[in-house]
């Protein structure tokens, strides 16, 4: 494979796109960022650690659950976070914990969602920054046709070339740019009903109106 011919062949492509396949393949290079920082960031493992609320229960039962502890747990993940945010309210009434959780739970739920809005963007963008590519290319055309007619093909090459490789080079950013937008749209509404249904479990054993199970006794 010649890696030199390859990267001139491409370099050749994007001139021939004309101007606006820089700010497309910029898009893309911001996608592409985005896809990898939150694929990192929205592992289960990382949000949703496992048997989190029986470990906040031992903590309770030989008395640990203090300032030090606390402190952890709301830096070890997000729900972390909700969780120490009802635990330092755990003396008072139900629903003060619960306000106190759920307040907490929209900054979290807003960090979940973070770059998601430019990543929406970024799909939204490319296909019209293609079309307008499109746009200008055939104004090249028709420009090119009036100045000169239809019997010179090269010279109205290069405008019919701008018009095709602007518009799939926004489909091919778009596409996929849409797809992991709505991926992670969705995985952000499991991780936040995993986490409502994790806290308010420790608020029902906090209160005493759940029995523990032998997985949250141990």
């Amino acid at each position: 494979m010649n890696l030199t011919k390859d990267g001139d062949d491409v370099l050749e492509l994007v001139k021939a796109g004309g101007w606006l396949m820089l700010p497309i393949i910029l898009c893309s290079v911001i996608a592409l960022a985005i896809i990898a920082e939150r694929i990192w960031s929205l592992q289960v493992r990382r949000v949703l650690p496992k048997h989190l609320v029986a470990q906040v229960w031992r903590w309770e039962k030989i008395h640990q659950l203090d300032q030090e502890h606390l402190k952890e747990l709301q830096a070890s993940s997000p729900l972390g976070s909700i969780l120490a945010a009802g635990i330092i309210n755990r003396h008072q009434n139900r629903d003060v914990m619960k306000e106190s959780i759920e307040d907490t739970g929209r900054h979290v739920v807003h960090e979940l969602e973070r770059y998601l809005n430019s990543l929406g963007t970024i799909a939204a963008i490319t296909p019209l920054l293609g079309l307008l590519g499109t746009v200008i290319g055939m104004i090249k055309v028709f420009a090119t046709i009036t100045t000169q007619g239809v019997g010179d093909p090269g010279a109205l090459a290069g405008g019919i070339s701008e018009a095709l490789l602007t518009t799939a080079a926004g489909m091919s950013v778009a596409i996929p740019t849409l797809m992991f937008y709505r991926y992670f749209r969705g995985r952000v509404r499991m991780l936040v009903l995993k986490m409502e249904q994790q806290a308010m479990l420790m608020v029902e054993i906090m209160h005493g109106t759940r029995p523990r199970t032998e997985e949250e006794e141990h």
